[in-house]
């Protein structure tokens, strides 16, 4: 593997979220690697806890690309609701037929007053908060963190135990981390739970869904539709089903794909990767019991698999 080679001896890793990096990886690095630093907001490519047994900073983007992921996600919102891609599709391959406009044509979904679930109310999930209310949507969420008051009343959001957001929601967004409780947490069961009319729009993490149990969801009909920015695997199997059907929208993983949140990005993971090597506090660091420690050392390896 690459990765293995050009990590050798090096004191500082700069990753993207496609680069695997456990023990083995660490082990190749050896005794001198003190900073993971990632080009992404979650870290669940990065074993977190093996590199804190060994001392070693992991850090990631924070809140940078929290705006853009929530344009993404509703715009996969507004893309599903009004079937985006098929008018798109239709008029791009003149089959725009009669004489123009259609009453039938292409009748979509309300967005304005549904009932808009976000499950994980964090950065991201707060800022689907605040364009639902924009658009006039009722916002219930659930999450896995004790609940915020202050920020449940300042989003006009009501909090929901997860059946009866699952079961209540027009449009359902996924903004919690993957970890062990959320993996797969929308499955089989949940999916039967949900509206026949009801859309699914992940930006956080493919695992978060059964992609076997969504596929069946939609062929069957339990749910309406899907816009998905992310996959169980990625890029998705040519002979997904999920690449012919017409009620989902893909995206190739872009929620931060904006110049200006990419290019900030960038910044951010390489000035936390320096600070560390520095000896300076990193700004943005998952395991922060280990800020205590210092002398960290002169050497940048980047990884580039």
């Amino acid at each position: 593997m690459e990765l293995l080679k050009d990590v050798r001896g090096v004191n500082a890793i700069f990753c993207m979220l496609s680069d695997r990096i456990d023990a083995e990886v660490m082990d190749a690095a050896g005794s001198g690697l003190k900073v993971i630093s990632s080009y992404s907001t979650g870290v669940d490519h990065i074993d977190v806890q093996e590199a804190t047994r060994r001392g070693i900073f992991v850090t990631f983007t924070g809140n940078i690309l929290t705006e853009a992921t929530a344009d993404l996600a509703f715009a996969l919102i507004l893309a599903c609701a009004r079937l985006i891609n098929q008018g798109d599709y239709i008029v791009k391959h003149k089959l725009w037929k009669g004489r123009g406009w259609d009453p039938k044509l292409l009748l979509g979904t309300e967005v304005h007053g549904a009932t808009l679930g976000i499950l994980g109310l964090g950065r991201i999930g707060s800022a689907v908060a605040r364009r639902g209310r924009g658009f006039g949507m009722k916002v219930i969420y659930n999450s896995s963190e004790s609940r915020n008051l202050e920020l449940e009343q300042s989003l006009g959001a009501e909090y929901v135990e997860l059946e009866e957001l699952i079961s209540q929601c027009d449009f359902l967004s996924i903004n919690c981390t993957l970890n062990s409780k959320s993996f797969h947490i929308i499955n089989e069961i949940n999916l039967k739970k949900m509206k026949s009319s009801a859309y699914i729009i992940n930006t956080a993490r493919g695992q978060i869904i059964s992609e076997r149990d969504l596929i069946k969801a939609l062929k069957l009909g339990w749910i309406a539709g899907a816009g998905l920015d992310v996959f169980e695997l990625e890029p998705p199997s040519p002979n997904n089903p999920l690449l012919k059907m017409k009620n989902v929208v893909l995206l190739p993983h872009i929620g931060s794909a904006t110049v200006a949140t990419r290019v900030r990005m960038s910044e951010v993971t390489a000035k936390d990767l320096l600070s560390v090597l520095n000896g300076k506090y990193p700004t943005y660091v998952v395991n922060r019991h280990l800020l205590g420690l210092k002398n960290l050392g002169p050497k940048i390896g980047i990884s580039d698999d």
